[in-house]
Order: structure tokens, then C-alpha cells, then sequence
């Protein structure tokens, strides 16, 4: 593992494998952005209930709670480099088939369902390994670093690159976003698969383990700790908002506020410019205010921007919102998964991962629904209203966890001792 150390931290070297895993990341991202874009548009066009087009959404975060917690204990059995680059190919090959559908003009809702229910599924093994290998390739100190440059790398990719494309390459074709998807994800395989790392050394498992047992070893891990148990509970009330939000915000854009397929890739590419600048900022705020203050800070503008989205009929106002939304996105995002790392012990980073993924993804898919219900009973609007009212409960239930006594790792993990104020 190599770190550079700066003024106010450190920074991961791209030597050593953070390169390889930095661009495999990036380029993946490019393709999810061009498929997550393009998967609602083309639902629009199959179906107008909002109901059915929340469900594509619902669709793609439901194997984390049927196999989130199966992947996390998987991933800290297995080689996690191995692990992600045979995930990256079996997608690869998934998203392809499904472009060769849609070029056949053999596109519909359950096809739709089928791709998003089977791409996250294997998603949930290819997330933990890669939160699980991180700390095997920088140091802890340099975590909150590269956790930042990797998710700016995806947001400029995935949102400044890739969002713009999206109506450029539907109109040459409604298997493009799809094809290139897929050209992305075979790609990442082999950066993955180059890497030349060691697996971790694991002590051997108890006699009479199982992955049931290691199941419950990293829900009580997340559980007992309180900084993350907070976050974790304020992350599942963020994900139910969000989920209601990204679910209808097709219809929020081309239906209440009129705008169209080209305002609705301008609110996407505002969230990722919003996204990309939150990651030069994620970790200044966590060294002058402490990860859990970082949370703070992030929730309360968000739910500001989320008023703002519900409340005024004009496309300015979606675009500044969405703009504030992404880059507090990214503060949060960025210091929730460094906490998690520093304080998980290195053997069990993978279950406590996919114990918080678990946990906090699932108000995902039933945001979703609660969305299109709430867009369909109380008008397009409601569902960023919701929004902004869970947002709101997400800030307060951190609240009580602000103490100055709150350790960056766990007390009993062997690595930094340095405190944090938040």
C-alpha cells in the first residue's frame, strides 16, 4: 500500500493498484450512467402509469434485501479481485443480451425488471468486494482520499460525460446506451483482473461456521457500534426520499414541469456537476467539523434543495436544486463509507458493509412505490415533497450522536487513534 502524505491528510498514489481500481471504477460508471438514464425513458415509452415505471426502479435495488447480506459474507470468504472482475463479466455479457433485445424491437416492462432485478443481484457480491479490497490497497489514513477521488471520478464520468450522451444515443438507436454498457463493464473485468494484489490473510473460520452465522457476526458488528448504527438509520430515511424521488423524477420533469427529455437530461447533468464539485469538498468539511457533523451539514442542504424542487414550477429551480442535491450527495456519501471502513475491523469490512448496505438500501425500492403512489394520488410534485420530509428526519435522528468522543476506527481495530469531533 502506498500514501502521500499532504498538508491536512493524506492521499492514496496512484501506483499499486489504486490506478487500475480508479479507472476500472470510472469506466464501469460511465456505462451504468448511459443504462440508468436510458432504462426510464424507454419505460415512458412502453407504459404511462406511474406505478409501473416506479417498479423498474423498485426493481433494481430489491436483491439487497434478499441477497445483501449473502454478498457481504461472501465477499470477506473470497478473492475480492476475483471476485469483481468475473461480476463485471457476467454483467457485461447480461447488458448486452438486453441491447440486443431492444435492437430487435423486443423491449418490454419485464424485460425491464428482469435486467434491473439480475444486474443489482450481482451487484451486491461486486459492492462489498470492492468496499472490502480498498483498505488492502491505500491506508486507512488515506480512505477519506480515495473513497473522494473515486466517487468524483464516477460522477465526472457518469454525469458530465455520460449524461449528455444519452438522448444523442437514443436517437441513433434504443440499443445504444445498452451496447455501450456492456463494452464498459468487459472493460473493467480486465483492469480488475490485472491487478496484482495478495489476498488478505483471514484467520480460519471457526469450526461449524456458516454464512448464516457470519451473517448475523456483521449485523450485530453494525448494531453495537453507535456512530454507525445513527448513520445507518439516517441513510435508510435518505434512501426512502431518494427512491421516491429518482422513481418519478421522469415525470416531474417532461409532465409537471413540461420540460421534456432535454430538461430531464439537464436536471441528471446538474446533479452531476453537483456531485463532481461535492467530491473536492466532502473531505475538507469531515477535517473541520468530523464525519458524523459532515452528515449534518449534507442532510440539512438537501433537504432544502428538495423544498426547492417540490415547490416551484420551473425548470431553474430543479436544476439548482438538483445541482445542491448532488454535491451534498457526494459530501455524505463519501464520509459515510469512510466511517464505515475506519471503523470496521479489517476482516469484517465485507458483512458490515453489506449489513449497512442491507439496512439502508432497503428503503430504496419501497420509496419507489411510495413515490409513484404519492405522484399518482397528490400530484408529480408530492413525491419531492416526501422527499424533503424524510430528509429532514434523516438530520434529526443524527443529532444525538454528535459527541466529541467519537473515535474515527473502532476501538478495536489496531489502527489510527486520532478522534474526531463529529
Amino acid at each position: 500500500m502506498t500514501t502521500v502524505e499532504v498538508t491536512g491528510g493524506h492521499v492514496p498514489a496512484w501506483r499499486g493498484g489504486f490506478g487500475r481500481l480508479w479507472s476500472a471504477a470510472v469506466i464501469s460508471r460511465f456505462g451504468d450512467a448511459l443504462r440508468t438514464a436510458a432504462l426510464p425513458l424507454i419505460a415512458v415509452r412502453l407504459t404511462d402509469d406511474p406505478l409501473v415505471i416506479a417498479s423498474v426502479t423498485a426493481c433494481g435495488y430489491l436483491p439487497w434485501l434478499l441477497f445483501g447480506l449473502l454478498g457481504g459474507a461472501v465477499a470477506d470468504r473470497v478473492d475480492q479481485r476475483r471476485a469483481m472482475w468475473a461480476v463485471d463479466s457476467v454483467r457485461g455479457l447480461l447488458v448486452a443480451s438486453f441491447a440486443l433485445a431492444v435492437g430487435l424491437g423486443h423491449a418490454s416492462i419485464p424485460l425491464l425488471l428482469a435486467l434491473a432485478f439480475c444486474l443489482t443481484t450481482l451487484q451486491t457480491l461486486f459492492d462489498n468486494a470492492s468496499t472490502a479490497l480498498l483498505p488492502s490497497l491505500v491506508d486507512r489514513e488515506a480512505l477519506g482520499s480515495a473513497n473522494a477521488r473515486l466517487m468524483t471520478g464516477q460522477q465526472l464520468a457518469g454525469g458530465l460525460l455520460a449524461g449528455p450522451l444519452v438522448p444523442l444515443l437514443l436517437t441513433a438507436g434504443a440499443f445504444m446506451p445498452f451496447a455501450a454498457d456492456a463494452s464498459t463493464y468487459l472493460l473493467a473485468a480486465a483492469l480488475v483482473a490485472s491487478l496484482r494484489i495478495r489476498p488478505p490473510e483471514r484467520e480460519p473460520r471457526p469450526a461449524g461456521s456458516t454464512l448464516r452465522t457470519e451473517m448475523g457476526e456483521g449485523l450485530r458488528a453494525l448494531w453495537s457500534d453507535r456512530a454507525l448504527r445513527a448513520t445507518c438509520v439516517a441513510t435508510l430515511l435518505c434512501n426512502i426520499g431518494m427512491g421516491a424521488l429518482i422513481a418519478t423524477l421522469v415525470l416531474h420533469v417532461t409532465r409537471w414541469l413540461d420540460a421534456g427529455n432535454a430538461g430531464y437530461a439537464a436536471a441528471m447533468t446538474a446533479y452531476s456537476i453537483g456531485s463532481f464539485s461535492g467530491g473536492f469538498v466532502a473531505q475538507r468539511i469531515a477535517r473541520r467539523t468530523g464525519r458524523v457533523r459532515a452528515l449534518l451539514v449534507a442532510g440539512s442542504v438537501q433537504t432544502s434543495s428538495l423544498l426547492l424542487i417540490g415547490t416551484v414550477r420551473h425548470l431553474a429551480a430543479l436544476v439548482t436544486g438538483m445541482l445542491l442535491l448532488g454535491a451534498m450527495n457526494m459530501v455524505w456519501n463519501v464520509n459515510q463509507v469512510t466511517l464505515m471502513q475506519q471503523r470496521s475491523p479489517a476482516a469484517m469490512v465485507g458483512r458490515i458493509a453489506s449489513a449497512f448496505r442491507t439496512s439502508s438500501t432497503s428503503g430504496a425500492p419501497i420509496g419507489a412505490l411510495l413515490g409513484g403512489t404519492v405522484a399518482g394520488t397528490y400530484g408529480l410534485n408530492g413525491p419531492a415533497l416526501l422527499a424533503a420530509a424524510l430528509f429532514g428526519l434523516a438530520v434529526a435522528s443524527l443529532i444525538p450522536t454528535v459527541k466529541p468522543d467519537v473515535p474515527v476506527v473502532a476501538p478495536e481495530d489496531n489502527g489510527t487513534t486520532a478522534r474526531a469531533t463529529g
